[in-house]
């Protein structure tokens, strides 16, 4: 039923987003307890960080750095995905990017919904890495007809939160008292169950296929698998989750350490066995996938820069790959620094090079107008200046390597298919945005601004 609500009343998505964030976090640490263990560690990493720094000022406020910047989420359908994308418009989250994990072997095509405007990633930075699951790629075709067959007979939405979602749509917002009950009837779609939808004989032969499979299929709702708060020194807080006996990865996924860091460096402690009951079995059971996961991001990096670092990870991955053990951990480490020395660890000279996005600011008044051509002799003098673009987004390789160590780091069997951002497009009802051409559109409108003075 439409709600008679003004539209003055109405509270912004950015909150709609913070109290979903808050409740899912508060939610997960109920769930997984390591996980809460794993935030205290991140809050005190970067406490020490920014006390060993002398910052008294960081660019975002201090009291929520430490908060979640992301979580994921695997569906079955497209049904599934396209209302997820709905629901996560209400509180101004939308899909930017498109990711094919078939060819590191995870049988999924991804998104990521998320805020766009500094404004709202300022507000809270949120957003949620969700994954769609790819039936074609099952090659066992008594399987997949039996996954399309368990996938179709569920609902992985509350009634209210479909009802409340149509009603934001119609009236172009919730006001504040329909928007706690969205929150709180959205969340159930995430919530752990424990309990399968399936005969163990069935969650067997997914299981077989690919844990990412069971995991999918074999459950009333696709709870959440993780969440991402941020780190100011994630080798620090690595050694810390060592230290307070969590089962960390055993290197960090992404870039090695650099002074001008770049895109995304991500970390996990292991999925812990969880217990789950299976349909018309008293019988418990232990089932694998959700986690606890740390993040630090650097700066976007342009196709050409994007370019150079898949290359570089290449060749390292070429020479080395990270074993699930972790006996080659230090080896690896050592030669990725080694074959990354190779991108400019300066910032001007990344600028200058064309690799990454820049935000500009004019840093002189009394200049007037300055043209493009003058753009580095305006740099040289500190009349503009530079501020790297913080990435926001994901790496298709890193998430892999995440995925693969909490499902089975064996499952690396890269798939025959072709990723299709079309199917995955028709599946979400739209299109996704391309991040470089956001990232772009970010840079030239500050550059036209700082231009002007």
């Amino acid at each position: 039923m439409k709600s008679n609500t003004p539209d003055n009343y109405f509270i912004s998505s950015d909150v709609i987003r913070a109290k979903f964030s808050a409740a899912m976090s508060h939610m997960y640490r109920a769930e997984v307890p390591a996980y809460g263990d794993l935030i205290k560690i991140v809050q005190q990493t970067n406490e020490a960080s920014l006390h060993i720094s002398g910052l008294s000022q960081h660019p975002e406020d201090t009291r929520r750095l430490s908060d979640e910047r992301h979580g994921a989420i695997r569906v079955g359908t497209a049904q599934e995905l396209a209302m997820l994308g709905r629901m996560f418009a209400i509180m101004g989250m939308y899909p930017v990017s498109y990711y094919d994990l078939g060819s590191a072997g995870i049988p999924v095509h991804s998104t990521a919904f998320r805020p766009t405007s500094r404004a709202a990633l300022a507000a809270n930075p949120f957003r949620v890495f969700t994954s769609l699951l790819r039936l074609e790629l099952i090659e066992n075709e008594a399987v997949r007809d039996t996954a399309q067959q368990v996938l179709a007979s569920r609902n992985i939405f509350h009634d209210e939160a479909v009802r409340l979602t149509e009603q934001a749509e119609a009236d172009g917002g919730l006001n504040e008292a329909d928007a706690a009950d969205f929150v709180t009837a959205a969340l159930e779609t995430f919530r752990w169950t424990g309990k399968a939808r399936v005969h163990k004989q069935t969650y067997d032969e997914l299981h077989e296929l690919h844990r990412l499979i069971a995991d999918v299929v074999a459950f009333q709702g696709p709870h959440i698998n993780h969440l991402t708060p941020r780190t100011l020194d994630i080798d620090k807080a690595q050694q810390a989750m060592r230290d307070a006996s969590l089962p960390a990865k055993a290197v960090i996924e992404g870039p090695p350490q650099r002074q001008c860091p770049i895109l995304l460096r991500q970390t996990s402690f292991k999925a812990l066995t969880e217990p789950v009951q299976f349909l018309e079995s008293d019988d418990m059971s232990g089932h694998t996938a959700r986690f606890g996961e740390i993040e630090a991001r650097g700066i976007a990096l342009t196709p050409k820069g994007r370019a150079l670092y898949d290359r570089l990870l290449a060749e390292t991955r070429a020479e080395i790959t990270p074993a699930a053990d972790g006996s080659n951990a230090a080896e690896y480490t050592q030669k990725l620094a080694a074959i990354f020395s190779a991108f400019p660890d300066d910032w001007r000279q990344i600028h200058d090079e064309g690799l990454g996005y820049f935000r500009y600011q004019r840093a002189a008044a009394g200049r007037g107008a300055i043209t493009a051509s003058d753009l580095p002799q305006a740099l040289d003098d500190g009349i503009i200046a530079l501020a790297p673009i913080i990435y926001e987004d994901f790496l298709p390789v890193s998430a892999a390597g995440i995925f693969q160590s909490n499902l089975g780091d064996e499952a690396t069997q890269a798939t025959s298919k072709q990723a299709s951002q079309t199917d995955f497009e028709a599946a979400l009802g739209t299109p996704v945005l391309d991040e470089f051409t956001h990232y772009q559109q970010i840079a030239d409108a500050s550059l036209a601004e700082a231009l002007q003075g």
